[in-house]
């Protein structure tokens, strides 16, 4: 009886995961950014942080509002990637023509939603470099070493407040 309902327990778990595995296209998530100054943005996600522009879209105010996206603001959005292949995550900045509405974070813990995106890289150094050439702060007292991984751990923040976590070794 014990077996049966442990191999029952299992068969659903299995049934279950083939169902999510179906339900999306791909591996990849993809996601949007309100930037108060989106050329600030994009160079830092690009000159600084390494991504590559990938492209981008328009949305046009009627689509906006009908899809909800906006009160019908249209909106320019620039995609960009962590390496040029059509099944990379997008990361998707844009912005609109008025002052941010969130206060920038000091700490994970100070908002509601998304507050970091982590990034593994291959070395840290030259990225550490770029961030210290842009005056770019590094937080806490990263880069700490992560165990016996031989990886470190280094913590920024992007231009808007977002908190960006870079894993990889120092090289």
């Amino acid at each position: 009886m014990k077996t049966t309902l442990i191999s029952a327990s299992l068969l659903t778990l299995l049934a279950g995961a083939a169902t999510a595995d179906e339900t999306f296209t791909g591996g990849a998530i993809h996601m949007g950014v309100v930037t108060k100054d989106l050329d600030a943005s994009v160079a830092f996600y690009t000159d600084v942080i390494g991504m590559k522009k990938a492209g981008g879209f328009e949305v046009d105010a009627a689509f906006g509002k009908t899809s909800g996206l906006t009160r019908g603001l249209p909106l320019s959005v620039t995609v960009l990637k962590l390496r040029d292949s059509p099944d990379a995550s997008q990361f998707k900045l844009m912005s609109f023509e008025k002052d941010a509405q969130t206060p920038k974070s000091q700490h994970i813990e100070d908002a509601l939603g998304i507050q970091y995106i982590t990034l593994m890289v291959t070395d840290l150094t030259p990225l550490v470099a770029r961030l210290e050439k842009a005056g770019v702060p590094l937080l806490g007292e990263t880069p700490v070493p992560l165990g016996d991984s031989g990886n470190s751990f280094v913590l920024v923040q992007d231009p808007d407040g977002t908190f960006i976590e870079l894993i990889g070794p120092m090289k």
